[in-house]
Parts: C-alpha cells; sequence; structure tokens
C-alpha cells in the first residue's frame, strides 16, 4: 500500500490527513495519509527510511525552507520562491529521489485571479514566512505590485506602523499569510487601518479556522470582498497529486 503524508510541527488539526483519506476510499486508491509530526527537520531521513512505501509528503510550517537542503530537484517556481510545501517521493537503484514543488502559488492564484479589479494593482503581504513568499510570486504573476509587512522593522519590509489610511486606499489587496486570528485565538486580528477600507478593498487570509476571522469581518463590516483560506488548501490539494502522480 502507498503511503502520503504531512511533516510539520505542532500539527494539531490537519486538513490534509481527513481530505486524502476520503479521496482514497471514495475513489479506491490503496493508499493511506498520514500526519508525521517531527519536532526537528533532521528527523525526515528516518521517516524516509523507516517508510519505503511513501510516494510523496506535504511539508507546513516551519519546514518549508528548511526541507530544501534535503531534496534531489526543487522545481523552478518552488526555487523562484525559495520554499517547497509538496514532496515527490521516488526510488531509483535503490536511492531515495526526493522532489520538491510549491502548490501555494498554484493554489492561491486560482483562487484570488477571478476576484481582481482594475483597480487592484498593488497588495500589501502580511507576514513574511514561507507562505507569505509564496504569495508575493503569485500576486507578482498576476500583475500586481506588492509590499511586505512585518511586525518588526527589517529590509524590504514596512511594519504595522507605517500602514496609513492612505496607503489602504492605494494598496487594495491585502493578503494575511500570519496566524493572527486563528483557532483558539479567534479574538485577534492584524492591526490595520481597517475604517480606510471600502468596496473595492480585497482580504484574503490563508487562515480558514474560523472560516471568518476577525480580519475579514472587520473588513466585511467595512463593504470589503472577503476570502478565507478553504479555497485555497483544496486547489493546493489537487496540484500535490498532479506532482505526485507526475503530472508536471
Amino acid at each position: 500500500m502507498d503511503k502520503y503524508g504531512l511533516i510539520g510541527y505542532p500539527l494539531g488539526h490537519s486538513f490534509s490527513i481527513g481530505y486524502f483519506n476520503e479521496k482514497f476510499q471514495n475513489e479506491g486508491i490503496d493508499a493511506v495519509y498520514e500526519n508525521y509530526e517531527i519536532p526537528d527537520i533532521d528527523n525526515l531521513p528516518e521517516i524516509l527510511d523507516s517508510t519505503p512505501e511513501l510516494r510523496g509528503l506535504n511539508v507546513t510550517i516551519p519546514y518549508k525552507e528548511q526541507v530544501m537542503k534535503y531534496l534531489n530537484a526543487i522545481s523552478p517556481e518552488a526555487h523562484a520562491i525559495g520554499a517547497v510545501n509538496v514532496i515527490k517521493v521516488t526510488h531509483e537503484n535503490g536511492e531515495t529521489y526526493l522532489k520538491g514543488y510549491n502548490s501555494d502559488v498554484i493554489g492561491f492564484t486560482r483562487s484570488i485571479e477571478t476576484l481582481l479589479e482594475p483597480c487592484h494593482k498593488k497588495a500589501l503581504i502580511l507576514g513574511t514566512g514561507g507562505a507569505s513568499k509564496a504569495i508575493n510570486y503569485g500576486l507578482k504573476s498576476l500583475g500586481l505590485e506588492t509590499c511586505f509587512v512585518s511586525r518588526s522593522k527589517k529590509e524590504g519590509c514596512i511594519t504595522y506602523e507605517e500602514i496609513t489610511p492612505e496607503m489602504i486606499g492605494k494598496y487594495r489587496v491585502i493578503v494575511n499569510c500570519t496566524p493572527v486570528g486563528m483557532y483558539p485565538h479567534a479574538d485577534e486580528c492584524p492591526l490595520l487601518p481597517y475604517e480606510a477600507m471600502d468596496s473595492h478593498t480585497l482580504l484574503y487570509d490563508l487562515i480558514y479556522n474560523p472560516d471568518e476571522t476577525l480580519f475579514l469581518k472587520k473588513g466585511k463590516a467595512m463593504g470589503a470582498t472577503v476570502v478565507n483560506g478553504l479555497e485555497m488548501l483544496l486547489l493546493q490539494a489537487f496540484a500535490s497529486w498532479e506532482f505526485w502522480n507526475g503530472k508536471e
């Protein structure tokens, strides 16, 4: 029986394990999907050695960048983004061969492109982690100018304190790539001048639990279009299966 799985730490609630095991059951695929909660990325070889039937992995926080040192090949897109969240596992001449991909950018661009209006020329990306790099790549591929926002002052970023109501009028797309507002901290949201938002503002939250974060609620109250990360997650899952099965 083929095996697929998710590596990350901590894992807690995982969308992937439920999605793929249901898919395998419904489609009569002789495979199982498991969570591999590893406290250190250096535990990856141990999983590979002890699970010869492993055919593919998804990668989540905090290993999307750290895992790259273990890969034999990386897709051009994942290389440009600097983060991997899908690994295809094959075996050649007794050796394990790992190729890394990024499905974040595929899931994101496919889910947001139909919502973009002519006024959506600039975007704020909240957060600077692995997912934010894919979001940046995706937005730029759709023709938007981007700006990263970080809690602390760092090169190539602005801080939340620097975001003015005037900026909200120019940066009409705002994507939350941080865990702020995720269950069980649903009463938190990024510090933004929400009062400056209007019907031309598009708020996109990678979080899907709760399905409407405080970030989205506050924007929605001002007339903004709001989207959570569930569709992106589904599209990522489709892309993972395509990568694992060689349909590149």
